[in-house]
This record gives C-alpha cells, structure tokens and sequence, in this order.
C-alpha cells in the first residue's frame, strides 16, 4: 500500500481505537508526521497523560513505551516493533546493578538514573533524571551520600563538570553518540566555519569540547530557533534533522555524515515502520504491560523527578 492510503488507514483504525501517536525525535520522518506529539520520552509520556484516550502508540523503543506504562496505568500501551530495543538500556542490567548496590551496600550510594534505562534499573533508583533537568536533579541530590550515575557515563561525566558533585559513573553508554569522534566534527567544521556545533550530552568528552552548545534533543530546538547563527553542525541520531528543518525552517541544519559515522542513525529506533505502526493498531498488538508492584516501584523515582523538576 502507498504511503497515503496507508496513513489513511492509520488514522481510521486511530480514531476507531480512540488512540493516541506518540513519536520520539528520533523516529523516520513519515512517523513523526502522522503523529499526535513528537518529542523525547518523558514528555511524550506526559502529554499522554493529558490526553483523552484508551490507547497510546508510542513510536520508540521499548523503556520508553514503559515510561509511558508507569504513567498511565489506566491506559493500553502499545508499540509498533516489540524489538525496538536500547544499547543504553542493555548496558545496565537491572540485576548487574542490584548487585552492584548489594556487594557496596555499605556505600548507601544515592542511585540516579538517567530515564533511558529499564523499568528494573527505575526500581532500583532513587530519582530518574532526564538530559534535559539531570543538572538541576544533580545539585539537588543529598550531600551526605555518594552518587551512583546510570547507565550513561558520558552524560554523567557532562553533569558532575556541570555541578561539581563527585559522582561514581556506571560504564554505559548510547553506540549512536559514542561513535562520534574529534576528526569528524573538526572536518565539519572546516568545511562550515560560520555553523555552530550543537551536541548532545550523551556524546564523548573529545566532542564535547568541540561543541558551541551542549543541550538535550528538545533544547536543541530552543537554542537554534533563539541562536542568532544560520548553520548548525547537529552532533546527534539524525532523526532530530526532520524536525528541525520542519519548525526552524529558515535555518540549515548539518549532520555529522554517515559516510564518515555509521552510527549517526539508530537501528533500533528505525525498526518502526508506517506499515508496523498500522499492523499494532489494526491487531492491537504488540502490548506492553509491566506487573503492578515493579510499575510502582519505578514510579516513585520517576515523582520525585518531577516534584524536584518543578521546585
């Protein structure tokens, strides 16, 4: 089926499912065009808490359709690819670290977890952070306890520069981000001197260093339309470009090319498709549901994330 009989179809079985369609930035372009909000995963999770509907479809990877579980229990959550995973979640194991925390119980280490990680990792910290707030949740955190920062290590490092917190680093990381190096944003600045550089935090420290602006994917949006520059050099999964180009359409946006980095798409998030996002609809398939005691468990970090976000 063509793309325009298949949204058709979409937004049929959508409105018949009483649904809403979530879709992170990181998406295809046909994907965060049929949906309702685009955006990162927890505010993806919390405009549909405001919406009116019996079903989410969260076009993502999987720890994101079970953010959205742990927020809105009362709805069906349903995701297009079942195998949509995280190489950032999968680098933190939920029973690694509950060993970890067992074999240092006498550390009575202060667990924040960055929000892409497990529904098992949330249950076992005491705050979730996202890139967006991570610094504020950071300075807020209790000064009489060590901090253990999970799973992404390079966003870690970017927030102890930030606050000035020691903090004990579990050694994860996103392979999209971790493969961008040095050369490749000194060759694109060489070839756009007037771009600036915008990163995200979860990138190395070498590139780090090299960015005019370091910022979450949702404050990238922010910073390039407020920025008095023309060109920006995006250090991130290109899926951010569509929606970039789409709401600051005056200005250019460069990706690091995937000629010289592979790793500038996620193969993860690109296993949703139109034709998977219609299937999950029409079959009300695949289902993500969490047992009621963990979805507890992982709720209480996620509330105190938001009761600190809003102080």
């Amino acid at each position: 089926m063509q793309a325009p009989g298949l949204i058709a179809e979409i937004l049929q079985l959508k409105e018949r499912r009483n649904a809403v369609i979530l879709a992170h930035s990181y998406q295809r372009p046909e994907l965060q065009d049929v949906a309702d909000f685009v955006g990162d995963s927890l505010a993806l999770a919390r405009q549909a808490q405001q919406a009116k509907c019996d079903v989410i479809v969260f076009c993502g990877v999987h720890f994101m359709a079970e953010t959205a579980c742990i927020l809105n229990p009362s709805r069906t959550v349903l995701i297009p690819d079942a195998e949509a995973s995280c190489s950032l979640e999968a680098s933190c194991p939920a029973d690694e670290l509950a060993a970890f925390l067992q074999a240092n119980r006498e550390k009575n280490y202060y667990v924040i977890a960055y929000i892409n990680c497990s529904i098992g990792v949330k249950a076992l910290a005491d705050v979730i952070v996202t890139s967006g707030n991570a610094q504020q949740i950071v300075e807020a955190a209790p000064s009489d306890r060590p901090i253990l920062f999970v799973p992404d290590e390079n966003l870690g490092a970017w927030v102890a520069e930030k606050t000035g917190r020691s903090m004990t680093l579990w050694h994860g990381s996103c392979h999209v981000h971790r493969l961008f190096t040095r050369d490749q944003i000194l060759q694109a600045k060489q070839q756009y001197p007037d771009a600036e550089v915008v990163c995200h935090p979860e990138c190395r420290e070498v590139v780090r260093l090299l960015a005019d602006h370091i910022c979450s994917t949702e404050k990238m949006i922010h910073y390039c339309r407020q920025s008095a520059a023309k060109r920006f050099i995006i250090v991130t999964e290109n899926g951010i470009l569509h929606r970039l180009r789409k709401l600051v359409p005056e200005k250019e946006f460069i990706p690091i090319s995937t000629s010289t980095c592979g790793c500038a798409e996620c193969e993860f998030m690109k296993l949703n498709t139109l034709e998977k996002l219609r299937n999950c609809l029409r079959d009300f398939a695949p289902v993500v549901s969490l047992p009621e005691e963990l979805r507890l468990r992982a709720l209480a970090p996620l509330q105190r994330m938001l009761e600190l976000s809003r102080s």
